[in-house]
């Protein structure tokens, strides 16, 4: 996504200088498709990379757990970054990003798309019509194509993504923090795994392969991921193996899972306002609610990304081509219903059902064009921004851990750091 924009839509602004990797085949891949002639560095050699290529900013986009480690070492070399959500898994790498960001006096900002979707700001904008908010209800759907994706990869540990909490929970909880201008105080959580892994054997959709790729038991499973069959999945990853031993295609039922896939939140926030949140990532349909219950009335949004998973697309990844059926559909509506009034859909232009709801091409703009025009709506997240979302999710975790509600200050006071 980001070189695309990079040699694409904002080549007059900016230029891609070099790209740094764990693995060599992947960075490869990206200069052959995109016919680029820029130097490949080992991720070893990246404070190397930064200074030879007099590099301006850092955009990280690996493996959660990592983040912190080339933030840091961005920001010491006097770059700028840009790190994609969530921008850690621990308080500890997260008081690290931030005091760096203090002592260098460099940026940091967090990819949170969510906020650039028309839905999203147009949620922003009409808040103010239900007066003081009281509570929040959220619930968001992952379907069994998408959901069960976080099962087959390096998310499926914990350690190196903080579970679906801290990952993907981490768009939602962070759009709250902007809608309500307000951050989280204490956090209570319940969840477990209870469909995939080796637990979800007993609902009886499990079949016996450690990975996908090669395996006569995953023919005809709509649970398995079939690389070989998608051009870029098959470089990107099954062709990259020979160098990390990284399996993109893991079997979801099969040991190892340590993340929960049914999750439930409350959050207290420093205003006063509550949260009731759910996130279930193994459901029928992809969409979610979120309900703003306010002194002045009510403001309803719900979002069906995709009604159903059709069988002839099960086995892809969302966002991929070919990952959505014709036959799968979406709605949306925002409704704001008024204390003594008839309820009043409100329209909103610009929504697109691939990247994010249109969000993406937005966010970028906005990340990349030094000439973006001011953004009144504040939709650009900053460190301090990515630790608030961060810190309901760490809270959640903390809370499911011990069975005890926790106060957010506990593990990091946003207050000292700033």
């Amino acid at each position: 996504m980001f070189i695309r924009a990079l040699t694409t839509d904002h080549a007059d602004v900016a230029e891609l200088v070099a790209l740094a990797d764990t693995n060599p085949a992947r960075p490869s891949v990206y200069l052959k498709r995109h016919n680029l002639d820029i130097p490949i560095y080992q991720a070893a050699d990246f404070s190397e990379m930064l200074k030879r290529e007099r590099v301006d900013v850092v955009i990280v986009t690996t493996v959660d757990r990592f983040h912190e480690r080339y933030l840091v070492a961005a920001m010491e070399a006097g770059c700028d970054a840009i790190t994609e959500k969530p921008m850690t898994v621990d308080a500890e790498s997260c008081r690290r990003i931030l005091d760096a960001q203090r002592r260098t006096g460099r940026s940091v900002r967090v990819t949170f798309n969510y906020r650039y979707n028309p839905l999203h700001e147009a949620v922003k904008r009409e808040l103010a019509q239900i007066g003081e908010i009281g509570s929040v209800h959220f619930e968001w759907l992952l379907d069994v194509r998408h959901g069960a994706d976080y099962f087959r990869r390096w998310h499926r540990d914990k350690a190196n993504s903080g579970g679906l909490l801290v990952h993907k929970a981490g768009h939602h909880f962070d759009l709250v923090n902007w809608w309500l201008d307000d951050t989280p105080a204490q956090v209570f959580a319940a969840g477990r795994l209870f469909f995939y892994g080796e637990q979800g054997r007993r609902h009886g959709y499990a079949r016996d392969y450690d990975r996908a790729h090669g395996a006569a038991a995953a023919e005809g499973d709509p649970f398995a991921l079939r690389m070989a069959d998608e051009p870029a999945m098959r470089e990107l990853y099954l062709e990259a193996e020979q160098h990390d031993g990284y399996h993109r295609d893991q079997n979801v039922f099969a040991p190892g899972v340590t993340i929960e896939d049914d999750m439930a939140v409350l959050v207290k926030y420093a205003t006063g306002a509550s949260m009731s949140y759910h996130l279930t990532a193994y459901a029928p349909w992809e969409g979610y609610r979120v309900m703003f219950n306010g002194s002045k009335g009510r403001l309803e949004l719900e979002v069906v990304e995709t009604d159903h998973v059709a069988p002839a697309a099960a086995a892809g990844v969302k966002g991929e081509p070919g990952s959505l059926s014709d036959a799968e559909r979406g709605t949306r509506r925002l409704l704001l219903r008024p204390f003594w009034a008839p309820p009043r859909e409100i329209t909103v232009d610009g929504y697109s059902r691939q990247g994010h709801g249109g969000a993406d091409v937005r966010m970028l703009a906005d990340l990349i064009r030094p000439d973006a025009p001011p953004d009144p709506l504040g939709r650009g997240a900053t460190a301090v921004d990515g630790a608030r979302a961060l810190l309901t999710g760490l809270a959640a975790n903390e809370s499911l851990a011990t069975g005890q509600a926790v106060n957010v200050h506990d593990l990091l006071d946003l207050e000292e750091i700033r």
